[in-house]
């Protein structure tokens, strides 16, 4: 499709052998596999809370000692899960579906010689710095990478609450590996009838999965929170470094960059993820998934 004012280019190849059918099975199983891995993090932080209140805190007879600890950890997870489903309801910046007519291209007013991109996987025009992605059948805005965990991809939109929820799981993670600490320490001193409702051996069992969880969502987390500020601060989604792509736009300065993401100037809205939160528009958007296109 060619005009005497633009051209139009395909970005990726399309193969033949990858559609009709395969396509299907293969996104039926993705959005599986992703809705399994998001309801076993929901399970696991959940384990986490029972473990933590009920194993080390309410039996305390260190009043204070469970009161600050308990409000601290559950005030952590809480935010954890809100933004774990900011991440996984909230549109990463889907480019709608099937744009690429030649009205939509009229209606941009394109200069002469002007070169714009079609996906020809998804039939839209992509705007600078999207990429398409295989299990979303999607292009995404500044995308940058999709993560089973919360079940979307992690894009222009999203990628804010991306960063709180690796933040506050790694947090609550380094939490509970230094309560778990404490409450070895402590009971090896006394009868461990006297620090736990449980059984010695039902404790000491809860206990054990709870470290080894801690330990690799900690190392995990860290790493994902590490990559991601160096992302931002950088202008450069994990894709493009992988490709190793050229910038063709104007690199913002870290601070710009972490402004954009978060929204306005440092404060602590930064590490609010209700802020700015509107229900139904995200039950809205998360149900136009299944359908012809999101919510942009």
């Amino acid at each position: 499709m060619q005009s005497s004012n633009h051209r139009l280019r395909d970005m990726e190849q399309h193969h033949p052998l990858l559609s009709g059918g395969t396509d299907v099975e293969a996104d039926s199983l993705a959005d599986s596999c992703g809705m399994v891995c998001a309801t076993m993090t929901w399970f696991l932080v959940l384990y986490a809370e029972f473990v933590v209140n009920f194993v080390m805190l309410l039996p305390s007879k260190n009043f204070w000692y469970s009161l600050l600890n308990g409000a601290a950890f559950n005030s952590f997870a809480i935010l954890a899960l809100a933004s774990h489903l900011r991440t996984m309801l909230t549109d990463p910046g889907a480019v709608p579906k099937g744009n690429a007519t030649k009205e939509y291209m009229e209606s941009l007013q394109l200069k002469p010689g002007e070169v714009i991109y079609k996906c020809p996987k998804c039939c839209s025009i992509k705007p600078e710095r999207a990429h398409h992605c295989s299990i979303c059948k999607r292009c995404i805005r500044k995308m940058d990478h999709h993560c089973p965990w919360v079940n979307n991809c992690v894009g222009e939109k999203n990628q804010r609450f991306f960063v709180l929820f690796t933040m506050y799981v790694a947090l609550i993670s380094a939490h509970a590996l230094g309560l778990s600490g404490m409450h070895f320490f402590t009971c090896i001193k006394v009868q461990w009838n006297e620090c736990s409702d449980f059984s010695p051996g039902v404790s000491v069992l809860l206990l054990i999965f709870l470290c080894l969880e801690a330990v690799l969502f900690l190392t995990f987390t860290a790493v994902m929170f590490g990559t991601q500020i160096h992302s931002i601060c950088n202008d450069e989604t994990e894709i493009e470094r992988l490709k190793n792509e050229k910038p063709t736009w104007e690199r913002r300065t870290r601070w710009d960059g972490m402004k954009t993401v978060f929204g306005g100037p440092p404060s602590l809205l930064w590490c609010n993820p209700f802020t700015g939160l509107r229900l139904r528009r995200l039950l809205l958007s998360r149900g136009r998934r299944s359908g012809s296109e999101f919510s942009v």
